[in-house]
């Protein structure tokens, strides 16, 4: 993650903060891997201060997508895209997240916030995508 993205997170995360009942606790790992491993904890560490913890998306600095009921999702390949090789203001994650956790975040979004796809993304059709 370069640190315009990482500036970028960081004031989502803000305003997050800002407008949340209870503060968020927000770690951020410039160049670095990330220490997640579940698809909730990345999810949570790293998607929802965009994409916001119902995965509904959100405008504002920004157009950020929802992911909740996404039909983009049905296919796997295109989740495993974006995470790895980034789409317009989100930042590429192919540096920074294993095959394991980009299978996991993937596999976790695409069968929670209204999304049912049962068939896994796994670390070797990750490792496949990568370029």
């Amino acid at each position: 993650m370069n640190r315009r993205h990482g500036l970028i997170a960081l004031v989502a995360v803000l305003a997050l903060a800002a407008a949340a009942s209870r503060p968020v606790t927000a770690q951020f790992y410039f160049g670095e891997s990330y220490p997640q491993h579940t698809g909730e904890d990345l999810f949570q560490g790293l998607c929802q201060g965009c994409h916001m913890p119902d995965a509904k998306g959100a405008i504002g600095g920004g157009a950020y997508p929802a992911l909740a009921h996404n039909p983009r999702l049905s296919a796997a390949i295109y989740p495993m895209s974006v995470v790895l090789h980034g789409q317009r203001a989100m930042p590429p994650f192919d540096d920074s997240l294993s095959d394991e956790q980009v299978a996991n975040v993937i596999n976790y979004v695409r069968t929670h916030f209204g999304n049912q796809y049962k068939d896994k993304v796994t670390p070797a059709m990750v490792k496949a995508q990568r370029h």
